[in-house]
This record gives C-alpha cells, structure tokens and sequence, in this order.
C-alpha cells in the first residue's frame, strides 16, 4: 500500500498528507532536494537520480538501506540517458514495482528490456537507424511532449543537419498551437510544417501556416521553413532531403503509415550504417539545493511514513 509521488512537481508533493497508503515515496530527479533527503535520514522510500562516476545511477532508498538499481545509459528507452523524460519513466516504473513486492533483477531486468520501438511502443520515440540517417517517429502532439523531444535532439551527436516535420492537432487553441512552434524553433536546421489527416476544424492548410508564421516570429529564416499540409508528402519530403549523418524528426499522426514510409523508404546506394564509436557516458543530474524551500507558515509531518508537507486547512464557507 504504497503513494508514489513526484517529488520535484511541488502540487504533487502536497498530495503526500492527503493519502492514507502505508508508504509514501518520493521520486525525485534532484540529489539535493531537502525534503527528499530528510524523508530518507527518516527511514522513508524514496527513488532518487545521482550522480556516479559513470554517469547517471537510479537508486532506490528504503527502511534505512538503499540499493543501486541501474545506470541510466544501461536503460534502452533513455537512448543513452539522454531522454531524461523516459529515465524519469523508469524510476517511476522501478518505484511502483518495488512497491508491489517485486524483486530487483526482475526491475533490472524489465528496464533493460524494454525499449521504444515501433513494436513494443509505437508513436514513443519510435527509432529507425538502417539508413545513412537516423530518424525518430513520435506522436508528440502538445507543446510538452515536442519540448521533451526537442532536448533530447540537443543531446544527441548529429553529424548532419537536424530536420523537422511537426504539426498541431487544429482543435488546439490558437496559442497551443503557437506554443508548439516555440518549443521546435531553434533545435532543428530546417522545418517542414504540415497538418493531422483529419483537420479538426480548422482550414486544409490553415494549422501549417499558423506554425510557419510562429517560427518565423521565433527568429527562425524563411527560407528553412516549408508548409506541406498533406502528412505523406510532408514526411516523404524530409526522408527525400535527409544526407549522410542528418537526424530527421517526425511528429506523426498516422505512426503505422508514417513508420511504413519511413521503413520503406529507399535511398541511392543505400548501406547499413557501420557501428558508432562507443564514446564516454554522459550525467545530466542537476542537483539543486534549492528547489524546494517550506513556505512561510507550512509545517512538516515526520511519522512511521517519512516526512511531508502538512495539509493546507481549508475554511469552509
């Protein structure tokens, strides 16, 4: 009977005085987060991303002991630890199979077997590396998810061009849509605006155009921006311009016939790329003592189950 909370999302961690479960823990993504570090002194469980020598280690605080669960890199879903969102996946994952009674090599085990593929996930990150370019298919349809996607492409080692082919659902509010538009302006060499099959609404091309216009107010050129509205023209033009080395980015809507184009698509003298290098393992922990600070006239509980935040009282009318 256990909360899992997420402790680096200040209404959530709120939410620990307000559940009756035997135990609370905590996930946080900051080593240095005081409440955290109190409810682990405390004897509360806790997952917790640190810092090691060897870059990024998951571990898992309970009862006074801690175990360290698995490196990052060591995690396929991450691509490395670099998809911090997808490690922040797994220690969710990894919190709620501990909590469940399961056993650390069967947690080991199920992080470092499941991967984003087409077939396992499709539409999460979906990764397709047998072309002399890398592409990734996602389904990132809020400004959220396109911004997780574009940090990650900020990671990645490019050789080439970084491309994109983004789009907006047209029931999306006007600044939903815009919003889009600012997370992928930037982070990519040349963009194709496009729209979902189904329009929602809004004009045959009306959505593309709203995304170019936002980019080119984000400081984006003209010329590195297209609107192909229709979604197979619009992939099948960046799998066309896409070299040696590029990195091409999809935010698709149909993910089966996106990944069928993508998977068929055919290139002159086209060889399976050789093996990359391995190169050093990289942390992306950023401790941040800071982070949580105790509002002027909020009090902490520490009982049985750790440390929280006490319940605001609310007045009733």
């Amino acid at each position: 009977d256990t909360a899992v909370l997420n402790a680096d999302d200040e209404l959530c961690l709120r939410m620990a005085d307000y559940t009756n479960a035997e135990h609370v823990c905590y996930v946080t993504m900051n080593p240095a987060h005081a409440l955290v570090k109190e409810h682990i002194r405390v004897g509360g469980r806790a997952v917790v991303l640190e810092q090691g020598i060897n870059g990024d280690m998951i571990t898992l605080y309970d009862n006074g002991t801690h175990f360290q669960l698995l490196w990052t890199y060591l995690i396929p879903a991450t691509m490395e630890g670099k998809a911090t969102h997808n490690v922040q996946n797994a220690m969710f994952a990894a919190a709620l199979a501990f909590s469940l009674g399961k056993s650390l090599d069967d947690i080991r085990h199920g992080l470092r077997t499941f991967n984003t593929t087409f077939f396992q996930a499709p539409g999460r990150m979906n990764v397709f590396d047998e072309h002399p370019f890398r592409v990734i298919l996602d389904y990132g349809h809020n400004a959220a998810a396109i911004a997780t996607i574009a940090q990650l492409v900020d990671r990645l080692d490019v050789i080439g061009r970084r491309l994109c082919v983004v789009a907006a659902p047209g029931d999306r509010r006007d600044e939903d849509i815009f919003a889009i538009a600012d997370e992928v302006a930037g982070h990519f060499d040349h963009y194709i605006c496009k729209a979902d099959d189904h329009r929602r609404g809004r004009g045959e091309d009306e959505v593309p155009r709203m995304l170019r216009e936002q980019l080119l107010e984000a400081g984006v050129d003209a010329d590195r921006i297209e609107v192909i509205p229709d979604e197979m023209q619009a992939v099948n033009a960046a799998l066309s311009m896409a070299q040696d080395g590029d990195l091409v980015v999809i935010f698709g809507d149909d993910i089966v016939r996106c990944w069928k184009q993508v998977a068929g698509h055919k290139v002159d003298g086209e060889e399976v790329p050789d093996e990359k290098p391995d190169k050093p393992v990289q942390g992306f922990v950023e401790p941040d003592p800071e982070a949580f600070t105790l509002e002027p006239g909020a009090e902490l509980i520490r009982d049985e189950r750790g440390v929280r935040i006490a319940r605001i009282n609310e007045e009733s009318d």
